[in-house]
C-alpha cells in the first residue's frame, strides 16, 4: 500500500513523458513513462497499450504453461477487472497499480502461448445488465468459494458461492506456526493470552476471532482484517482452524486469497477435462455475457 500515492497526495510531476526501457526494482518497463513526486517519494507510471498490459497481467498471474482454456478464461477475467478499475479510477494520475490492490504487472513481459490466449479473446470482456463486472478473482478457493459480502460487505448477483476443484494447488492444504509476539506486534495489541474462532462465514470460513488479553479484556477482529495485518501469503486464507502450540499459534487451513470469484486452480482443473473458456467463466460468474470493450 505504501508505494500507491495516498488519496489526498498532492503530486507533481517531474520532467517530460519518456519514450524507452525503464529499469525499476529489477522489472522492466516499456513505453511512455511519467515519474510524479509526491510526500512519500517517487511515483512511476507506465503507459502501454491496453492489450499488451493484459498479457503481462496473465502471465504473471498464472503459468506459462497452463492449458490454453484457462489462459483464455484468466486473460477475460484479468481485462474484465482492468476496464472496471480503469472505469472507476476516471480522470485520476492512473488506472490501475501492480499490487494485491488491483493485478499483479510485471512490466515488459511476453510469451507466446499467453500472448495466443490474449489475442483469441482480444477485447472481450464479462457483462452484466450491460456494465463490466467486477471480476473477483484469486489462487485457491479450498472446496468453495467465498460470498463477496463475507469479505468486501457487499452482494453482486453474479457472484455466488460455487464448488470449487482445486486440489492441484500448492495451497490447497497448508500449516503455519505463528508466534504470539508476531501477532501482538501486527495487531499492537500487547499481553495476549489466547485467540479462538468466534464465528464463521456462510461457507464455513473464519468470520470473526475472540482474542484474550492479560487485562482480563478480550477483543474482536475479522479474520480479514488479520489476514491483512500479519501478511497475505503469512495467512493464505481465512479457512483455517488454530490451536495454541506454547508461545505460539497453528493455523491449519486451505486455499489462497479471497475467494471470491474465479478460482484460478478450478479453472486449471476444469481446463483439464475439456471445459472451454466460456464455460469456466459462466460457472463462477453466472448470468454474465461475454461482449467486446467498446473503448479499446
Amino acid at each position: 500500500y505504501s508505494r500507491i500515492p495516498g488519496k489526498n497526495e498532492q503530486l507533481e510531476k517531474i520532467g517530460d513523458k519518456m519514450q524507452g526501457d525503464l529499469l525499476v526494482s529489477g522489472v522492466h518497463y516499456t513505453g511512455a513513462i511519467e515519474v510524479w513526486k509526491g510526500q512519500n517519494g517517487l511515483y512511476v507510471i507506465n503507459e502501454i497499450p491496453f492489450e499488451d498490459y493484459i498479457k503481462s497481467v496473465v502471465l504473471a498471474e498464472v503459468g506459462a504453461n497452463w492449458e490454453m482454456e484457462a489462459l483464455k478464461a484468466q486473460a477475460v477475467v484479468s481485462r474484465t477487472y482492468a476496464v472496471y478499475q480503469k472505469n472507476a479510477n476516471g480522470n485520476y494520475y492512473y488506472h490501475l497499480t501492480s499490487s494485491v490492490l488491483h493485478q499483479a504487472y510485471k512490466g515488459n513481459s511476453s510469451d507466446t502461448r499467453i500472448a495466443y490466449a490474449v489475442e483469441k479473446t482480444s477485447g472481450e470482456i464479462l457483462i452484466f445488465n450491460n456494465k463490466p463486472i467486477e471480476a473477483f478473482y484469486h489462487s485457491t478457493a479450498g472446496a468453495r468459494t467465498e460470498l463477496p459480502e463475507e469479505v468486501f460487505g457487499k452482494s453482486y448477483p453474479y457472484l455466488k458461492s460455487v464448488e470449487a476443484s482445486c486440489e492441484a494447488s500448492p495451497y490447497w492444504v497448508w500449516e503455519r506456526n505463528i508466534p504470539i509476539s508476531e501477532i501482538e506486534k501486527s495487531l499492537n495489541i500487547s499481553g495476549i493470552k489466547g485467540i479462538k474462532i468466534k464465528s464463521y462465514t456462510a461457507t464455513g470460513r473464519t468470520k470473526e476471532l475472540e482474542i484474550d488479553i492479560e487485562s482480563e479484556q478480550t477483543a474482536t477482529i475479522k479474520s480479514t482484517e488479520l489476514r491483512r495485518l500479519l501478511g497475505w501469503q503469512k495467512l493464505p486464507s481465512t479457512n483455517f482452524s488454530l490451536v495454541r502450540d506454547n508461545d505460539s499459534l497453528i493455523f491449519e487451513g486451505k486455499g489462497y486469497g479471497h475467494g471470491v470469484g474465479l478460482c484460478q486452480w478450478s479453472a486449471l482443473e476444469m481446463a483439464k477435462k475439456g471445459k472451454s473458456y466460456k464455460e469456466i467463466l459462466s460457472s463462477f460468474y453466472p448470468g454474465t455475457e461475454i461482449q467486446l470493450y467498446e473503448g479499446r
